[in-house]
């Protein structure tokens, strides 16, 4: 994969661009959340260290091509409103794994649904992926109907994939093809 630190995208609404260290706070402040963490892999964020920790481990591997994190702001007033991510690249199988984050402040206003129709257009046009994965919490309702809005078809459950805090938790699978998503006509 190419190097990612210098990519930018733009929707009507958001720019989406790397993370910086000056969106630490905010995303300390978003993660440390019970209910923005209550599906994601690790717990709850408590420490400035963890969101600097993020942000330096992002910058590194986005210069190696490894992922893409891509910070989600709102044009009007600059606000940090959550990321979105392509992960887990497979350049023979052209396949990634998508992931997002937003802060509850702006849960159901269709930001991420915008942000991530941008990042699918990338990585399907200029990445030329043919295939792009998420992995979500089966009790993850919203975020099931996010990416079935997308188009994504859940595929597979994997039983108790994910151990956080002693809390075992399973998988739902879900993937979204190229051609489906050129067929939809969100293709740019």
């Amino acid at each position: 994969m190419p190097a990612f630190n210098l990519v930018t995208l733009d929707s009507p609404r958001l720019h989406l661009r790397p993370l910086c260290m000056d969106d630490a706070a905010a995303i300390l402040r978003m993660r440390s959340k019970a209910k923005v963490m209550r599906y994601m892999t690790t717990a709850p964020w408590t420490d400035i260290a963890q969101a600097t920790g993020m942000v330096e481990r992002d910058e590194a591997a986005m210069v190696r091509g490894d992922l893409l994190r891509l910070a989600l702001i709102r044009k009007t007033d600059k606000v940090f409103l959550g990321s979105c991510i392509l992960f887990h690249f497979d350049e023979g199988c052209r396949r990634a794994e998508i992931g997002y984050d937003m802060d509850e402040t702006y849960w159901g206003q269709g930001y991420m649904n915008e942000a991530l129709v941008t990042l699918l257009n990338y990585g399907f046009s200029e990445l030329n992926l043919n295939r792009i994965d998420a992995d979500i919490h089966p009790d993850n309702i919203n975020s099931a109907r996010s990416l079935e809005r997308l188009g994504f078809i859940r595929e597979g459950y994997l039983r108790e994939r994910w151990i956080i805090d002693d809390v075992v938790s399973d998988s739902a699978i879900y993937g979204l093809l190229r051609s489906d998503w050129v067929k939809r006509g969100e293709a740019s």
